[in-house]
Parts: C-alpha cells; sequence; structure tokens
C-alpha cells in the first residue's frame, strides 16, 4: 500500500483573504507538481482525502483534475492540530492506495508516527504543494519517494 502525503499548496496571507485560499503560487505549484507525478506515479491513488479547509480542498482537487477524477473527500481528522493515531489506525486497515492532503504539523506528526513510532520525531520535511509517498510493507512503513515544487521550478 501506498500512502501519499501532501501539505497544501501556498494559501493567501489572511489579511488578503481570510478563507486563505490558494495564492497563484500555491495552485500553480500543486498543478506542476501533480502534472509531474501523472508521468510516472502509476498505478495512482483510489482516493484523495482532504481536511476540509478551503486550501486543502482546492489542491486536493487539483490533483483529483490532473489526474482523471480520482475522487475527492473531506476527514475531520486531517486538521493541524488533530491526533495522527487516528489516521493510523485507519490505514491499518486498508489496503487501496490513497492521498491525504492537509497541513502542518499534522503531516509531519503523522509520517513520524508511521515511520518511527513516534509522532514528535521529524521523519520528513515537508514543503507546501510537495508529496511524500510512504509505503507499507510486512516491517512496517518507510519512505519510498518525496518530491516538491522547488524541484520543478524552471527558474532554479
Amino acid at each position: 500500500m501506498r500512502l501519499y502525503l501532501v501539505q497544501h499548496g501556498l494559501a493567501k496571507e489572511k489579511q488578503e483573504d481570510p478563507k486563505r485560499p490558494l495564492s497563484v503560487q500555491g495552485h500553480n505549484d500543486v498543478t506542476r507538481t501533480a502534472e509531474f507525478l501523472s508521468l510516472f506515479e502509476k498505478p495512482k491513488p483510489v482516493r484523495i482525502v482532504h481536511s476540509g479547509v478551503l486550501r486543502a480542498e482546492q489542491s486536493a482537487n487539483l490533483f483529483s483534475q490532473v489526474w482523471g477524477g480520482i475522487r475527492c473527500e473531506q476527514a475531520l481528522e486531517l486538521g493541524p492540530n488533530d491526533d495522527p493515531s487516528t489516521w493510523s489506525a485507519h490505514l491499518a486497515s486498508m489496503n487501496d492506495d490513497v492521498m491525504l492532503v492537509g497541513h502542518l504539523p499534522y503531516m509531519q506528526r503523522l509520517a513520524g508516527l508511521l515511520i518511527c513510532g513516534d509522532p514528535q520525531r521529524e521523519a520528513v520535511h515537508f514543503c507546501n504543494g510537495g508529496v511524500v509517498c510512504l509505503e507499507c510493507r510486512e516491517t512496517g512503513w518507510s519512505i519510498l519517494w518525496q518530491i516538491n515544487p522547488t524541484l520543478l521550478d524552471d527558474k532554479h
């Protein structure tokens, strides 16, 4: 089973828009990441789950659109300060690949719990609009790959 952990794309500042939707850069970063991965990552996850916060929902929808309409749904247990053990338990009973789109510090805490057994350990560094792919085998979870929009930026 593969688990794709995504930190939402860069959002507008609260002063600019209190709902904090994706900024133009955030939209472009997520789209570029999704397009790049669509060339290589097969099969794709069967569903994309987001926190319900606008910027996470928009990021999830961009992946869905680029990846051919993968089903998106909201889960309340993906908020920034939610307990990662909830999704750890969900994942233990799943077989299908899934993408989770959420926030920090939640994504770091979930990765730390799955990889190290400790949500306080920073097993991987997340970047807005980036994806960390974990794989679960008989021996547990490990990092398969990671991609960040800065690696795809033609300005670098």
